[in-house]
């Protein structure tokens, strides 16, 4: 019996469309209506509609017929994160474990989070923060099992965050994330719960801050080349 859970990436246009979104189609309504491509109701109407749309794919359908949706991009300016990680990319051979039978281990502060890391609960809880943790590497894999047992997965909300796994007679979740930083890291929860839990999902209020300090960085170097020209 195939216990094992996959989750395929959402298709671009069933993604939740974000104000940035909606800005983009109403800056291309605003052009079409000026060069006379749309008529006033037209665009009235149209404008409504963007309002009150959900998904990129329904924004879309207001620009189909328009010469200025197909000089721009009509997907998110991100490429969604596969649920697995890149072949080769993570050792087999864990960088560190956590480890709590019949007991309690917590890893969570400021530390270096490696490549992989193994995490086994055996009527025991594991906790595992990673919102003030320092990521070496893009990609980072926990498998975690839970036997009679429980393990917590914290990580902070900049980052991206997928899971592959099952429970038998227990419970394995995690709770999908995606950074709007193509860069940002990236943590694979794989792993199985039997007879227990294994929940893994973002640390409101926490946020990676070297993560923050690169985008700072890229705005500033578009800013001084814009102001070297």
């Amino acid at each position: 019996m195939d216990l094992q859970k996959q989750t395929a990436p959402t298709p671009a246009t069933e993604l939740r469309a974000s104000d940035a979104d909606r800005d983009r189609v109403a800056d291309i309504l605003r052009e079409a209506l000026a060069e006379g491509r749309l008529t006033a109701d037209e665009h009235a109407e149209r404008v409504d509609g963007v309002l009150h749309a959900k998904t990129v794919g329904e924004l879309e359908a207001f620009i189909r017929d328009l010469p200025a949706a197909h000089q721009r991009p009509t997907a998110p300016g991100y490429t969604p994160v596969p649920p697995r990680p890149t072949p080769g990319a993570i050792p087999l051979e864990a960088d560190a474990s956590v480890v709590a039978v019949f007991s309690s281990a917590v890893r969570r502060g400021r530390w270096r989070a490696g490549r992989r890391l193994h995490a086994y609960a055996v009527f025991g809880s594991v906790e595992i923060d990673l919102s003030e943790a320092i990521f070496e590497y893009q990609q980072v894999v926990i498998k975690a099992v839970s036997v009679f047992g429980d393990v917590q997965i914290r990580v902070p909300e900049n980052i991206s965050l997928r899971g592959t796994g099952g429970g038998v007679l227990g419970n394995f979740e995690v709770s999908p994330l995606d950074s709007v930083d193509a860069d940002a890291p990236v943590v694979y929860v794989d792993g199985w719960a039997v007879l227990g839990n294994v929940e893994a999902r973002p640390k409101r209020g926490r946020l990676v801050a070297d993560i923050l300090e690169r985008v700072q960085d890229k705005v500033d170097r578009k800013l001084r080349r814009h102001l070297g020209h």
